[in-house]
């Protein structure tokens, strides 16, 4: 139901109060259905919810979910089933993902064939196809499935409640899902006074990475002198392996278009931003058909709803420096400048975009204020901590079993995250560490997995909430050589704008190369410490005051793996490859002469059909044979 000139009430022109309730009234059929169904109430309409965020695409969703439509028309079922091609579900690793509703059933991993037999069987036949559903195992060895499984059964989902719910494209399944109904309320119901009180009740804090309270910035803006001011989206994330930004623009595009309306009428704009980065193209396809659509319909643009309200936004799109998430670098590159940060204060909320009062959240804060308006701040204030409310996104990568997007309320443990959600550790080895926050973020160690999860604890231990990038490790990754990727990425990305950063930040990887090549001293380390803290402590922006996390958090717990480094000049992981010694186990050399023919530096020497050996000063240790070697002869110690 996508929405277009016959499908949108009043396409094209204003849409008014009266018309917006008789929208919802003609919605509202779909709405007790779905309803009824829960309760188990015949006849039962299904759905065939496709996941088609970028991970499934990637995957063939597309392809599955034309399949799964053909088929559906063929058996004549087009009128009590419908595909609706939906956002990310979560479970990423599990793509194409496909959930069957009201009956409350997954299907991981669909192939078109799979497709097939989810139309034959339980569409048609009434019968789940038990060994393709996604399953568990529980805690006592039961088998757990679909909804029971601690990944969707344990999250609560305030920012991603419609991602994976509703299709992103269709305006009238966003008014179904409550879509809009924050607004009207603003607009009609509520003073801007009303609304910061609400947030501030709430404890909504920036989502972004600094956690600051986002009713207290939302009064700064509103407060601040000047009749023309800005309202700024940051969805820029460029942390690696973050996606929560991604997805929520990728399958709820909507809810972002209406909470940054209802923040210009709080503060008094009527025009608004939204920075994505280049590298997000489905996102940004998604967000210009939602503004399209809002435009289409008056939610968007003159006289919205007929409360004499002007708003309207526009996409610029960033060229993808890591920088530019910082604010002031985001204003700047929006302004056509390049991207690099300025001085503070003057604050964004005094002087930002064009030298105008600007008030900037990144996407997930945008997210959960339209629900905040709707059910209340105390409802709101009551997930969470005492300091820390409401819930967190968080993209959960790495070394467990089940990686993607996750929506969990604050204070929840690191542990219940790596263990329930997450599956455990995929490798079977133990839980080493968490590195929350991005590469500017810093480790948590197993021994501090019971830790509540929430801005206060992550700072007590080295680490930050920031964006919400969490990859989990297994014993088998070296810290110090983690230290090193994340800070070789913060000096490729640094804007070099100020010393502390450019220069600071490249001498602590250079120091840290040493290190992971045998080289380093324990003078070295002291110099690590000192230097991080003087780089937190005098750089110009975020990128610089927080890049050194990842070297200090991990020297902080995992001290005595830089002291194997640099005094027994050894790599405990066995990952650092210039500490390794490789040899050959002669019981199971097979004198295939591959290793030999695999080195680069000539150390290896033996004839066909004989055993091989390995000159240890000849070698260069560059793991080659143990890469060539068929019969895992080659030894790396």
């Amino acid at each position: 139901m996508r929405a277009s000139a016959e499908s949108s009430p009043r396409a094209g022109r204003i849409l008014d109060r009266e018309a917006l309730a008789a929208y919802r009234r003609r919605l509202r059929p779909l709405i007790e259905e779905r309803l009824a169904a829960r309760r188990g109430a015949a006849p039962v309409r299904r759905e065939v919810l496709v996941c088609h965020g970028g991970a499934c695409i990637s995957c063939r969703a597309v392809p599955v979910a034309d399949v799964l439509e053909r088929a559906i028309a063929e058996a004549g079922l087009a009128g009590r089933v419908r595909v609706v091609r939906v956002g990310c579900m979560g479970l990423c690793d599990a793509g194409p993902l496909v959930l069957v509703t009201p009956d409350g059933v997954y299907y991981p991993r669909v192939t078109e064939e799979l497709a097939h037999r989810i139309v034959d069987e339980h569409l048609e036949a009434d019968q789940v196809i038990e060994e393709a559903e996604l399953s568990w195992e529980g805690p006592g060895g039961e088998t757990l499935r679909s909804r029971e499984v601690p990944f969707f059964a344990r999250q609560l989902k305030i920012a991603l409640r419609n991602c994976g719910v509703i299709d992103p494209g269709s305006l009238e399944e966003y008014v179904a899902a409550e879509g809009f109904a924050a607004l009207e309320k603003v607009l009609f119901d509520m003073t801007p006074e009303q609304v910061l009180d609400e947030l501030k009740r709430a404890g909504l804090r920036g989502r972004g990475g600094a956690g600051f309270p986002a009713g207290l910035k939302w009064q700064f803006v509103r407060d601040a002198a000047g009749e023309l001011k800005y309202v700024v989206c940051n969805a820029d994330e460029g942390d690696p392996g973050a996606f929560m930004d991604r997805s929520i623009l990728e399958g709820d595009p909507l809810s972002v278009v209406e909470a940054m309306t209802i923040a210009g009428k709080v503060i008094g704009s009527s025009q608004g931003y939204v920075y994505v980065r280049a590298e997000y193209p489905l996102a940004i396809e998604r967000l210009e058909a939602a503004l399209g659509a809002a435009r289409d319909a008056g939610l968007l643009g003159r006289d919205i709803l007929g409360s004499g309200y002007d708003f309207d936004l526009e996409i610029r799109i960033g060229a993808g420096a890591f920088v530019c998430g910082e604010e002031t670098a985001l204003m700047h590159s929006i302004e056509g400048k390049r991207g690099m940060p300025r001085p503070r204060p003057p604050f964004p909320a005094q002087k930002g975009l064009w030298n105008r009062p600007t008030l900037l959240n990144n996407v997930e804060t945008w997210a959960n204020v339209p629900p905040i308006l709707l059910r209340g701040s105390a409802w709101y204030a009551g997930i969470g901590t005492r300091r820390s409310k409401g819930t967190k996104v968080f993209a959960l990568a790495g070394a467990v079993r089940n990686t993607g997007l996750v929506e969990v309320p604050m204070g929840i443990s690191l542990r219940e995250v790596v263990e329930e959600l997450g599956g455990g550790i995929r490798s079977g080895l133990p839980f080493k560490a968490a590195q929350s926050g991005g590469p500017s973020g810093g480790c948590v160690p197993a021994s501090a997995a019971d830790v509540p999860v929430d801005y206060e604890s992550l700072q007590e231990l080295g680490a930050i909430m920031g964006s919400g990038g969490l990859i989990v490790m297994d014993e088998s990754t070296c810290m110090v050589e983690l230290a090193r990727f994340f800070m070789d990425f913060i000096v490729d990305e640094s804007c070099g704008k100020c010393p502390p950063c450019r220069i600071g930040n490249k001498v602590m990887l250079n120091i840290l190369e040493r290190i992971t090549r045998g080289e380093g001293t324990e003078e070295d380390l002291e110099t690590l410490e000192r230097l991080g803290e003087h780089i937190k402590l005098s750089s110009l922006c975020g990128l610089g005051q927080t890049g050194p996390n990842p070297v200090l958090s991990t020297l902080r717990h995992f001290r005595q793996e830089y002291e194997a480094h640099v005094r027994e000049r050894r790599c405990p992981a066995g990952q650092c490859r210039a500490l390794l010694t490789y040899t050959v186990l002669e019981e199971a050399c097979n004198g295939c002469d591959l290793c030999a023919k695999a080195c680069p530096a000539g150390a290896i020497s033996g004839e066909i059909k004989h055993v091989h050996l390995i000159d240890q000063d000849a070698c260069i240790h560059c793991g080659a044979c143990l890469n060539a070697c068929p019969s895992g002869a080659i030894q790396a110690q």
